[in-house]
């Protein structure tokens, strides 16, 4: 998110992040975002250009993270185009003011929610899904007429300078601008005075935005990550569970914020699990992962050696292996990690799959409550009993029974995070409203001003009573 990369592909210009925002605000002060004409053709702008340069970000996405046109196109490229034709249809009904009630002792009146645009914005996105993450967000603001400073990932310089291109050919600065850069160029813009700032990104990062943020009282939207656990029962359909959590975790060689981080799995389930596990990625990558297409890799030498300090803790069951050079790691199952260690206690964001035992769903669920809270969390059972259990007793960001990953995509429910996990969410409306300012308003006629409201008061508490 914010770290330097050796990688980045090119210098860019010295950054005046102050005349930027000031730019940008005194566009936005001229009221000319308001309209709902504005804000379509914004979107439609939009459209356009993400559609023309479909194939250079799609061979971006290659040359960063070693995506699949048809991974990249099944997770971040196909969903952007979603959002945006999602917006466009429902972007009238959400500008509507939408109705309160007004109590009887305000009568005659009607209240109203109002949605303003909360301004300029700041955006600051990640590398793991560097697209998607870039222009989900980018949906909102434009949607609820803001304008916004893109800041996408230099660990993925080649999505970065796509993103730079096909913004800058759709909009002029003062509407979107994209700041490419490293860790000074995060630090200038998070120095300045912003309306929102949107972040996703890691935990630790996260509190660094946070921190920026309260020095001008800025609302922020934080979308981070954590451990997402699974939980599976005996009544499980096992070979369906493996199946689908080696999915949700092997999708972009494990670099997703919402992949199941471990497995909290009876012990006798153990042996069969990871098997079917085994089963279940030799069917998706063949024998040999390395020469999969659809297999990702990590997406720098800082990563993969990270990555590859976690595997040391615990038993690799299967998989484990790795080339620094290419920075392949195997999809790996590992078991006996010690609770303490990093691989049990950080977020792990790569291809290691940790399984823990766990006897009972009271022992799974008192787990899952000791710990920070997670943005998503997975229930496996053919019970659906026990999986409403789950759900009623823990706290996660958001939640999947008998999958995992899926409610990322779907429509009208929003996504993020809570605790340590993230604050706010966004997709579709949520992503509108995360970037409006919900305004109370009610409006009253000059007829039928009751003296019951006016003082004195004596006399009046029996009234108010019945009124209220």
């Amino acid at each position: 998110m914010v770290q330097s990369s050796s990688r980045l592909a090119a210098v860019p210009p010295p950054l005046d992040a102050g005349a930027l925002v000031e730019k940008q605000r005194a566009y936005f002060e001229s009221r000319v975002t308001l309209p709902l004409e504005w804000r379509r053709a914004r979107l439609e702008a939009l459209d356009r250009v993400v559609r023309k340069y479909e194939a250079e970000i799609l061979a971006a996405l290659k040359a960063d993270l070693s995506k699949s046109a048809e991974e990249a196109y099944l997770t971040e490229v196909g969903s952007i185009y979603g959002e945006i034709k999602g917006a466009l249809k429902h972007l009238k009904s959400w500008m509507k003011p939408r109705r309160g009630s007004a109590p009887i002792v305000i009568q005659p009146a009607r209240a109203y929610q109002y949605s303003d645009p909360l301004g300029v914005t700041l955006i600051i996105a990640p590398w793991n899904y560097p697209y998607q993450l870039s222009l989900a967000p980018l949906i909102g603001a434009l949607a609820a007429g803001c304008t916004a400073v893109l800041k996408p990932s230099e660990l993925a310089p080649a999505t970065s300078a796509v993103l730079a291109k096909l913004l800058g050919e759709a909009f002029s600065p003062e509407v979107v601008a994209v700041v490419e850069g490293d860790a000074d160029a995060s630090r200038e813009l998070l120095a300045q005075r912003w309306d929102l700032i949107f972040f996703t990104g890691g935990t630790q990062v996260g509190r660094v935005v946070a921190e920026a943020a309260a020095k001008h009282l800025t609302p922020t939207v934080l979308e981070l990550g954590g451990k997402s656990p699974c939980i599976v029962d005996r009544s499980a359909d096992l070979e369906v569970t493996a199946r689908r959590i080696a999915w949700g975790k092997y999708l972009n060689a494990g670099q997703t914020c919402i992949a199941p981080d471990y497995v909290l799995i009876p012990p006798e389930l153990k042996a069969p699990f990871t098997e079917l596990v085994k089963k279940a990625v030799t069917q998706f990558y063949g024998q040999d992962a390395r020469q999969s297409s659809d297999y990702g890799r990590i997406i720098s030498p800082r990563h993969f050696e990270r990555v590859r300090a976690l595997a040391g803790h615990g038993k690799v069951a299967f998989g484990g292996e790795h080339d620094a050079a290419s920075r392949f790691f195997a999809p790996t199952v590992i078991t006996d990690a010690p609770l303490s260690s990093p691989l049990m206690q950080d977020e792990i964001f790569g291809p290691l799959l940790p399984l823990v035992d766990c006897p009972s769903i009271d022992e799974a669920i008192r787990f899952v409550r000791s710990r920070p809270k997670p943005l998503a969390l997975y229930s496996f059972s053919k019970d659906a009993a026990v999986n409403e259990r789950v759900l009623m007793e823990t706290s996660s960001g958001g939640a999947v029974v008998n999958d995992v990953c899926v409610h990322f995509a779907a429509e009208g429910l929003p996504f993020g995070g809570v605790g340590e996990s993230g604050v706010g969410g966004y997709h579709g409306q949520a992503s509108f409203d995360a970037f409006s300012h919900k305004k109370s308003v009610v409006k009253r006629p000059f007829l039928l001003d009751l003296a019951m409201r006016y003082p004195p008061y004596v006399g009046k508490l029996g009234l108010f009573k019945r009124l209220m």
